[in-house]
């Protein structure tokens, strides 16, 4: 068994490094299952890991934060759509504000304990009912006491900032071009794959582990904006072939391929994968509010066309 029994409340007490293996085994498991293309998780999958034939819940069965008593600090963090504590990204992008849970809450003493021993933590947002993105690690970067809340980051690298609390111009700067993409992406992914059911808007493959959620916009654009809005389900074919505008999407959701393109003769995979696809109808997401934005399209249309 790992750790030593703890007879008074049954619980398992482990030791510091048996702490740090467990969390590197759920992040390697996350890392497993993302690659596999799964984009989201239930609740109850998450309770349902198991580390060396031990069951070790990843999430509380209800309550948005996880201090297993067998755990020195916080394991996890569940933000939810509806919350009475209304987290939210700091203005910068770069971190989480997580407020206190309530005053003297053994949560907040954990979380504090999270920061002081800089155990990186799971962070799971939820992108649609009872489903949740997983974007780790995640650390604890400050205690605002005054405003009762943690800033929670997901770049190791901004911990070492003098004093995270009042970063510089500089340091935002640095801190945002950094976080950007490792703060929205999964989450980005999840909305997207869930809007277009796991499905290439452009040729109905359905195999997730083949489909990226591709921006129409660019994430790097001041106007790129980790929206369903702005994102399509692509198989990573015609993501490669978007991105370098050798296939474009008109406003009006049709699909066009370059013209050079159109013209060569190079075997099957051109063919059917990119000619056969000009003039096609986009796949639409069922929800209108899904549909992806006209204005962002027009755009990215212009530099296809160009």
């Amino acid at each position: 068994l790992l750790g030593k029994c703890n007879r008074a409340t049954g619980s398992t007490i482990f030791s510091d490094d048996e702490q740090a293996a467990i969390r590197l085994a759920a992040f390697t498991w996350l890392d497993r299952e993302i690659a596999a293309g799964r984009y989201d998780f239930k609740r109850s999958e998450l309770r349902n890991f198991h580390f060396n034939g031990e069951n070790i819940p990843l999430v509380d069965a209800q309550k948005g934060i996880w201090n297993p008593q067998s755990f020195s600090s916080t394991l996890s963090i569940v933000s939810m759509l509806k919350s009475k504590y209304n987290d939210e990204a700091d203005a910068d992008s770069s971190v989480i504000r997580y407020k206190y849970r309530d005053k003297g809450s053994g949560d907040n003493r954990k979380l504090k304990l999270a920061l002081a021993r800089k155990d990186p933590i799971l962070y799971f947002q939820e992108v649609y009912d009872g489903r949740y993105a997983a974007r780790y690690p995640a650390y604890v970067l400050a205690d605002d006491e005054p405003n009762e809340t943690f800033l929670i980051t997901f770049d190791e690298s901004l911990r070492f900032f003098a004093d995270p609390l009042h970063m510089t111009g500089d340091e935002r700067r640095y801190a945002e071009r950094l976080s950007k993409v490792r703060l929205h992406q999964p989450v980005f992914r999840a909305r997207v794959m869930h809007a277009y059911s796991s499905t290439c808007a452009v040729c109905s493959l359905k195999y997730p582990d083949l489909l990226d959620a591709a921006h129409i916009v660019s994430d790097s654009d001041v106007n790129g904006f980790a929206t369903v809005q702005n994102g399509l389900a692509l198989c990573k074919i015609h993501h490669a072939a978007y991105d370098r505008n050798l296939l474009g999407i008109s406003p009006n959701y049709r699909i066009e391929i370059n013209q050079k393109l159109l013209d060569d003769v190079d075997g099957p995979m051109l063919r059917y994968g990119l000619q056969d696809m000009n003039g096609r109808a986009l796949i639409l997401p069922k929800r209108a509010q899904d549909h992806p934005s006209t204005n962002a399209l027009a755009e990215r249309y212009n530099a296809f066309a160009a």
